[in-house]
């Protein structure tokens, strides 16, 4: 019986340490600082640890995990009507080794990125950032933000079209992958 509950420990364990660098990160982009990002990842970890028999036996526990925390997110950005994304420092984040196709990761100027995403709505902002920098489907992306395909769609339309509309950053992105 106590084997039990450690195998679920250890599995537990082994997701938050292959998993936390990529949590901490849609975290950030979501709430745009770093001890909000800590705090929002920690207080889902914690609801899925109590749940983490159901969880880890889910075909998709990552899309469980990432699902939790929209919907804290969420319920935090209900009661916040306000938030700052672009923080002041962001030196104590964790960095991402960026993938070669990963134009956003490889932009030289990361607070201007984070400054454009603060002009979004919540919506439009989670839909952005899941489907762009999470690179989820429009299906996984749906299914994390508990809402249609085509509110997925016309949130992620609408965000990027603000985002284009914002001088200097389609320069960044469109000239930034061309050095």
């Amino acid at each position: 019986m106590g084997d039990g509950k450690q195998t679920r420990n250890e599995e537990f364990q082994s997701f938050v340490v292959g998993r936390w660098p990529r949590l901490m990160r849609t975290a950030f982009l979501l709430t745009g600082e770093q001890h909000a990002a800590e705090d929002l990842v920690q207080s889902t970890l914690e609801q899925v640890y109590t749940a983490w028999r159901r969880v880890g036996a889910a075909d998709d526990p990552e899309a469980y995990v990432r699902r939790v925390m929209i919907n804290a997110h969420a319920r935090r950005h209900r009661r916040r009507l306000r938030e700052f994304l672009a923080p002041k420092d962001d030196s104590g984040l964790a960095r991402e080794v960026a993938d070669t196709g990963d134009r956003i990761a490889q932009a030289d100027d990361r607070s201007a990125l984070l400054a454009a995403l603060a002009q979004l709505p919540a919506r439009q902002r989670e839909a952005v950032v899941l489907r762009y920098w999470e690179d989820l489907t429009e299906t996984q992306t749906a299914e994390a933000m508990g809402c249609s395909v085509g509110t997925v769609k016309s949130n992620a339309a609408k965000g990027i079209a603000k985002l284009r509309a914002i001088p200097g950053l389609a320069d960044m992105v469109t000239h930034g992958g061309r050095k």
